[in-house]
């Protein structure tokens, strides 16, 4: 039997989505596990979306354009220019959602063995896409205690190297629910006009920002060849499985070689691209985006409010998204996470993420999880209370965890 490739072979799992199995096994025993390992919304997706799509005057499901259909780049170009981005149809590519984006954005400003530099913690399937695209990713370390801001501009330029292409972070950030400050960012900009680097900007949480306020790459004229955005409809439409995104530059090389990968892959989704364009249609497309975002508004407080009354978890309110980065008072977070599903007592029980597997370097986040408050908020309130009683047990149970 031949062997797979080494490449595919070695690819980093997905920290979110490893234990689903010990999930789905307690759900066959009968236990109710609230999520808060996955952001996954449970906020319908708006009915204006799916009329789109049911509505969409279609005989045959064809091909869409590489770039995408002309509707979904003018629903794009629509929604940017409500935050002040103008950008040209040109400048702009439909993608399979948010993923495909950032994949294309390590494709097209690296080749095989050039590094990136990324804030952690940091999105873990940023780890699978770099190691398909033969990146290597150089963690900017940031910590809790500092709500998860960048470091000193010297402990950031010392990283950089000849082998060094791009920066790539998330603003509002995933894990951290980070919003980036102006000096920040203005911070990466000179760094990337100083050393000749892209920087690529994951905006898909745009819109949830509670604290400060959003700035895109796209809006900073000076970065004009430099900058790379990346977004996707899934959260802010609650449509993650549409598999919608953009990205979007003012580089002409850079968009040249990002249709190049675009041609590769054929089309994005089209129905579902109909479905953005009558979206962004719709008179009410505005305050449905923003009533989403005053609901994650409101979940962020209750479950900081909850999580304040348990003893030993270590957070720092989130600025934007609808993620928070945990440090509990164990010694190995995902054996927690899998004890919670696997010998927890009781009818319910609560999953978490791992911290661990959101940071690049070695040994930290072992005592870290993420949460995700895509649930309604009588569930966060039950989802703590579980938390709070596991804790408890689990460190009567488990002689190797710290109090």
């Amino acid at each position: 039997m031949p062997d797979v490739s080494r490449r595919s072979a070695t690819a980093p799992a997905s920290p979110i989505r490893r234990l689903y199995p010990l999930a789905e096994e307690a759900k066959r025993r009968g236990k109710k596990v609230y999520h808060l390992n996955i952001g996954q919304p449970d906020i319908p997706t708006p009915e204006e979306y799916l009329q789109g799509i049911r509505g969409a005057d279609v005989e045959v499901l064809a091909y869409s354009p590489s770039q995408g259909l002309p509707e979904a780049i003018e629903a794009f170009r629509a929604y940017y220019a409500e935050w002040g981005i103008e950008l040209a149809p040109d400048e702009l590519i439909v993608t399979a959602g948010g993923s495909e984006a950032v994949l294309f954005a390590f494709q097209v400003v690296c080749d095989p063995g050039d590094q990136v530099l990324v804030p952690e913690p940091f999105y873990p399937n940023y780890n699978g896409f770099s190691h398909l695209a033969g990146v290597e990713l150089v963690p900017i370390t940031t910590t809790r205690e500092e709500g998860f801001h960048l470091p000193p501009r010297q402990e950031i330029a010392r990283l950089i190297t000849p082998r060094t292409k791009g920066i790539l972070f998330s603003n509002p950030g995933n894990p951290t629910g980070v919003v980036y400050r102006e000096e920040e960012l203005e911070l990466l900009a000179e760094l990337a006009l100083r050393h000749d680097l892209f920087l690529i900007a994951d905006e898909v949480y745009r819109e949830f920002v509670y604290e400060g306020v959003h700035r895109s790459v796209l809006s900073m004229p000076e970065l004009r060849g430099h900058a790379i955005m990346v977004d996707s409809i899934s959260k802010r439409l609650s449509a993650c499985g549409a598999r919608i995104g953009a990205f979007a530059s003012r580089n002409p090389e850079v968009l040249a070689a990002a249709r190049r990968c675009a041609m590769a892959r054929l089309s994005p989704p089209t129905l579902e691209q109909l479905g953005l364009a009558a979206f962004m249609a719709h008179p009410r497309h505005r305050d449905v985006m923003l009533g989403m975002v005053e609901e994650y508004r409101r979940r962020r407080e209750v479950l900081s409010e909850q999580l304040s009354h348990i003893p030993g978890v270590l957070f720092h309110k989130p600025e934007g998204a609808f993620y928070m980065m945990l440090g509990l008072p164990v010694d190995d977070a995902e054996a927690f996470v899998r004890w919670m599903l696997t010998d927890f007592p009781g009818e319910e029980t609560v999953m978490l993420a791992p911290g661990e597997g959101f940071y690049k370097t070695r040994g930290l986040g072992a005592d870290e999880a993420r949460i995700a408050y895509v649930l309604k908020e009588q569930d966060l309130v039950r989802a703590c209370q579980l938390l709070k009683e596991g804790l408890e047990l689990y460190q009567e149970v488990a002689p190797r965890a710290q109090v």
